[in-house]
């Protein structure tokens, strides 16, 4: 599902970057491009999967979506309703329709209090229910992800990380949110668990229409739980488009060797294949590269012979079929340059993770 079947997203980000400024008395004053200019909308009941390294700007751009961090430019509209402008009650208001749920689940929970405390906070912050109603919402929301109702005079230690997961993603969800950012949600728990977790956040957004912003480095998790991907380079988006689309005819090199890294189920098949080789590390977003970004670790930039364009004209996102785009000068020749590996089969429809 694109932005445009719909009209107007509910969600729509519109050249938003972040920029943190340091100086001292003896030097200039640099500035950090954490994000840049990064554009995209998200429907009711859409998941929106952003995947990239670190430091490539996907926490920094979900902090931004929440009002935790400054924007330096650019425009975040929520149901039409400038978000960035938001100030005292109408920011409260706002807050209440995105809501985040955290990759540490211990540390987003205060340890001093019990977990019917931690739910029924937001719910009280908000003016959602009186004092006398707040056992019987939390108990509510403890079944809707998993866990009984004993739970709620519990504390955090008391927990699995996997439970406590749900504790969060359960307070996430107390106030009603039209949008949910989760934050690498499964990366610090075990293989098993993280299953678990996304099918119940794929359960929530069936049952709520709950708009999904997905962040993670597991390629294969977000593969699942994904309508479309976009995927980040140094603060930016390089590539954008439907799930099933970016995963079997990816666009820019850089998505291309993130695919290629992930293994392939035939052992013998993995030890003959030619790898993609993404040498040395992300530059710095203090001094990024002229020109395309990407192009002083880009496979495809050597094997053309160094064009110059890449050197010094940063590539625009451009659209090739179904609002799949992406920005690389040389697009439509990655794909005869790529080493040959068996295709990814993507389902044309989530299915449960695991399945």
């Amino acid at each position: 599902m694109s932005d445009n079947e719909i009209g107007t997203p509910l969600l729509d980000v519109s050249n938003l970057s972040v920029h943190f400024g340091s100086s001292g008395l003896l030097r200039r004053r640099s500035v950090l491009r954490a994000v840049h200019e990064v554009s995209f909308g998200l429907n009711p009941g859409e998941t929106l999967g952003i995947v990239g390294e670190s430091g490539s700007g996907k926490s920094t751009t979900a902090r931004a979506i929440a009002r935790l961090v400054d924007a330096s430019a650019g425009s975040i509209t929520l149901d039409g309703a400038d978000l960035l402008a938001a100030r005292g009650s109408r920011l409260r208001r706002m807050r209440r329709d995105i809501q985040m749920v955290f990759q540490d689940p211990y540390s987003s929970l205060n340890p001093r209090r019990t977990i019917a405390a931690s739910i029924a906070q937001p719910l009280l912050n908000h003016g959602l229910v009186s004092p006398r109603e707040t056992d019987a919402v939390v108990a509510e929301l403890l079944e809707q992800v998993g866990l009984p109702q004993s739970a709620a005079g519990r504390y955090p230690h008391e927990f699995s990380g996997g439970q406590r997961q749900r504790v969060g993603i359960a307070r996430a969800m107390a106030t009603g949110p039209r949008v949910l950012i989760c934050d690498e949600p499964v990366s610090a728990l075990d293989i098993s668990i993280q299953a678990q977790v996304v099918n119940l956040l794929g359960d929530l957004q069936e049952r709520t229409d709950v708009a999904m912003l997905f962040i993670a480095h597991d390629l294969s998790v977000v593969r699942h739980v994904s309508h479309r991907v976009a995927v980040m380079y140094l603060g930016s988006i390089v590539e954008i488009g439907p799930s099933e689309e970016v995963y079997t005819n990816a666009a820019h090199p850089y998505t291309m060797a993130l695919l290629d890294s992930a293994p392939e189920p035939d052992p013998a098949h993995e030890r003959g294949r030619e790898r993609i080789v993404v040498r040395g590390e992300i530059p710095s977003a203090v001094n990024p590269p002229s020109g395309c970004a990407f192009h002083t670790r880009c496979w495809l930039y050597e094997r053309l012979g160094e064009p110059e364009e890449c050197r010094t004209l940063s590539p625009a996102l451009t659209e090739s079929t179904g609002g799949h785009q992406a920005s690389c000068h040389f697009s439509h020749e990655a794909a005869n340059h790529r080493p040959a590996r068996a295709a990814l089969a993507v389902p044309t429809t989530r299915r449960r993770f695991g399945a």
